[in-house]
């Protein structure tokens, strides 16, 4: 993944809530079958990130369990990555008492340090190593607040403040 889709994940994570409603897909997507290979069942005891960021590094093999929020826009657009939030650090804003927000996966009630240690970006990437050049909003059930396993490695970009996972396995438990 190039570090300017990491940065723009990270960016994103810091918008507040706004009043634009969701896009729905109406068919499901036609993906490729190296994307359609990461959706599987996942039976491994899953991690959640404020607590992996502390003890995994790079090449090292996790599982984390979390929901997909912590930014406007979660997905990155024509690109297999995403954000994924630990539900220990971030609550949506759907899930506080009277909260009516219309984007609730933004967690624009959390603070800063909640989205440092509670957001890991996940990417899927192809033999090259480069992020799969496709969208994974919609693709078998994956869409914003879905509760997710991810199995993968952790990429050799990952640092102190930036957890980042290549997906080998995902699994949509909600």
């Amino acid at each position: 993944m190039k570090p300017t889709i990491v940065a723009a994940l990270l960016t994103a994570a810091l918008v507040s809530c706004s009043k634009e409603s969701p896009t729905a897909e109406t068919e499901p997507k036609t993906v490729s079958p190296e994307l359609e290979a990461v959706f599987v069942s996942i039976d491994d005891e899953a991690t959640p990130i404020h607590l992996a960021r502390t003890t995994v590094q790079p090449g090292d093999v996790i599982t984390l369990k979390g929901q997909v929020m912590g930014a406007m826009e979660p997905f990155v657009e024509g690109r297999a990555a995403f954000i994924l939030g630990d539900r220990e650090k971030l609550t949506p804003c759907n899930e506080r008492p009277d909260d009516h927000c219309e984007t609730p996966w933004d967690n624009c009630c959390n603070t800063k340090e909640d989205f440092r240690v509670g957001t890991a970006t996940i990417q899927i990437v192809g033999t090259d190593d480069r992020t799969l050049k496709e969208g994974l909003e919609g693709v078998n059930g994956l869409e914003k607040l879905s509760k997710i396993l991810v199995k993968g490695r952790v990429a050799k970009q990952s640092g102190p403040g930036n957890l980042v996972i290549n997906a080998s396995a995902i699994q949509v438990v909600e």
